[in-house]
């Protein structure tokens, strides 16, 4: 007799991504990044690249925010001057409440060795990466008393 397995159909499809997103906690750092970004052997990768942007950055960007709370956005600073239509892009997807920090790409660099993961994108605009800070939605906790 065969197993009555359904296959998921709705939401975020990627088995990897989806765990990933799943173990993040309050303020746990989630990068995604462009083809190019180096990714430390130490911190877990998603590698969802097919091809030359393919998927592109800002598609990933999208979906994932979808069903990940965001507090805080890391860009590097070189993203801003060298892709500003890239960081234009980037920035429009938060709310005026997320903070924003631009860091020069050296820093972000380090900053990325202590990420809990990274999801590497076939994008092959230069700077379009983000280090992504986990929120608390607090719509969706009980507060008793504030």
């Amino acid at each position: 007799m065969q197993e009555d397995i359904q296959m998921k159909e709705t939401g975020l499809l990627n088995r990897e991504i989806s765990d990933v997103i799943s173990r993040m906690g309050h303020r746990d750092e989630l990068c995604i990044c462009d083809a190019g970004l180096s990714i430390p052997s130490h911190v877990k990768n998603v590698d969802i690249s097919l091809a030359r942007n393919t998927p592109r950055f800002l598609e990933v960007l999208e979906e994932i925010l979808k069903h990940f709370s965001v507090e805080k956005v890391i860009i590097a600073e070189e993203t801003k001057t060298v892709s500003p239509t890239m960081f234009n892009s980037i920035v429009e997807l938060f709310d005026d409440d997320i903070e924003i920090e631009l860091i020069p790409h050296s820093e972000f660099m380090k900053k990325r060795e202590g990420v809990k993961a990274m999801i590497r994108t076939g994008e092959f605009t230069a700077y379009s990466s983000v280090i992504l800070v986990s929120g608390a939605d607090l719509s969706k906790w009980v507060i008793e008393n504030g």
